[in-house]
């Protein structure tokens, strides 16, 4: 049984998840509330456009319209850079608290000692850090650029033509794939580290653009939205899907699915759609649990809790909530 603590906001969630284990939500208007923790609201940016949880779940990266890259948590905000006059559409979190952010064709790292630069030729789109080492990958139009954040090396170049608008790299860093533009997922196998060269591996027949991402806890599925169910593509074998059909799970008419988060221990795959109903799917067997009927707003965030026990949920209209797993 699912029970759901309902929120309404004035406006769009851009993030739903858990700060510290505290039921957190960022609105595109700038604020991150914590409605739990006697509705305090933190005034992270005058307009907010990108969310990350960092890697500890302790605090939450964000960019704003204001130039300002911010930390938030319950106990305040923390400014970590300012690029004045720029907007920072894209944020991602790395090791021992290091932020990635970008603007236009700009990219930076931020740690506590540095802030590094990395600039393209064509706009970064996405943004994501491998999950050992310091190297960042920027997802942009025709490809990935790969950046080692320490030393000079030059850049890796991942091409493949189209725009790369979401960039991820799999838990075990074996494979970086990508959303595009042009409806449809692409993805490396890094063979060789050092140079990044690796098989192709595409991923089409969406609908629609895929604009939310996530790995199973051991990297052996990877859910996506974009069509009328989830997207489940296999990952265990050594080639990727390459030659494997997606399990295509939740199939509700032509209602889409807009946003999937998978549980941080099962393989099973929370499931947000555009009439904002939200179920949670086992990806094995495809069995459902409806968590959330139908509301306002297309579901634009979803995250678990550490313990994998709790749902938030945010939506494209303001509403929100919490939905708690019963045994």
């Amino acid at each position: 049984m699912a029970i759901v603590a309902p929120f309404d906001f004035d406006c769009h969630v851009e993030w739903a998840g858990f700060i510290n284990d505290q039921p957190a939500f960022a609105l595109v208007e700038g604020q991150v509330r914590f409605p739990t923790c006697a509705d305090k609201a933190i005034e992270a940016h005058e307009g907010l456009l990108s969310a990350a949880l960092s890697l500890d779940r302790k605090s939450l990266i964000t960019g704003g319209e204001d130039g300002r890259v911010a930390r938030s948590s319950e106990a305040g905000v923390e400014e970590l850079a300012c690029q004045p006059g720029k907007w920072i559409d894209v944020v991602a979190c790395g090791p021992n608290g290091a932020a990635g952010f970008a603007s236009g064709r700009t990219a930076w790292v931020k740690t506590a000692d540095m802030l590094k630069q990395f600039d393209h030729e064509r706009a970064v789109e996405g943004l994501d850090f491998a999950p050992r080492g310091m190297r960042l990958a920027c997802g942009r139009y025709n490809g990935v650029s790969l950046h080692w954040i320490a030393g000079q090396a030059a850049a890796v170049d991942l091409h493949w033509d189209g725009a790369h608008t979401k960039v991820l790299y799999s838990p075990d860093g074996k494979y970086i794939v990508t959303s595009m533009a042009e409806n449809a997922l692409h993805g490396w196998r890094l063979d060789d580290r050092k140079s990044g060269d690796g098989k192709h591996m595409r991923m089409t027949g969406y609908p629609a653009k895929p604009k939310s991402l996530s790995w199973s806890p051991k990297g052996k599925w990877l859910a996506s939205s974009g069509a009328p169910s989830a997207v489940c593509w296999p990952f265990s074998g050594k080639d990727g899907p390459m030659g494997k059909a997606p399990k295509e799970l939740g199939t509700q008419g032509d209602t889409m699915v807009t946003s999937v988060a998978c549980h941080p221990f099962e393989d099973v795959v929370a499931v947000g759609y555009s009439d904002g109903m939200v179920m949670a799917i086992r990806i094995e067997d495809a069995d459902e649990a409806l968590l959330r009927r139908p509301g306002k707003g297309k579901v634009s965030s979803l995250g678990w809790d550490d313990a994998g026990l709790r749902l938030a949920y945010g939506t494209e209209e303001g509403e929100a909530g919490i939905i708690s797993l019963k045994d």
